[in-house]
């Protein structure tokens, strides 16, 4: 339970603080970046708030293992990105990442599910009667 909820924090630091924040404030390192895929910057901005957001769930645990899925997805597009417009380079790092991620997500599953069983409530509650 320590080890998991250390491994949340340790990738909640590393996706809000070295990686979303500095998007957020244009470091010139990232707009050199999303300059080379041809990205504009709003989505660098978008991402890095992506990230900084995903950060913040990762640390609630009823939303740390959605985060935790979420930010799989963006290291599989930051994965094809790296070789298909970075000329491959650092690929892999985001593969690296997924498997801390993959290991949170599935260790939170049960979270996940009380989450989607509240929204389902929550929808229930707003449906018309017999419905």
């Amino acid at each position: 339970m320590i080890a998991l909820r250390t491994l949340r924090i340790a990738l909640a630091l590393f996706f809000g603080f070295a990686s979303g924040l500095p998007k957020l404030f244009a470091v010139p390192a990232a707009q050199e970046t999303f300059d080379k895929i041809g990205a504009g910057d709003w989505f660098m901005y978008f991402v890095g708030g992506l990230e900084v957001l995903g950060a913040i769930a990762l640390v609630v645990p009823i939303l740390s293992g959605v985060a935790a899925m979420a930010f799989v997805g963006l290291m599989i597009g930051a994965s094809i990105t790296a070789v298909a417009a970075l000329d491959g380079e650092f690929w892999y790092t985001p593969l690296v990442l997924m498997v801390p991620l993959v290991y949170v997500a599935r260790a939170q599953r049960h979270e996940t599910v009380r989450l989607v069983r509240t929204g389902r409530g929550m929808l229930k509650s707003f449906s018309p009667a017999g419905v």
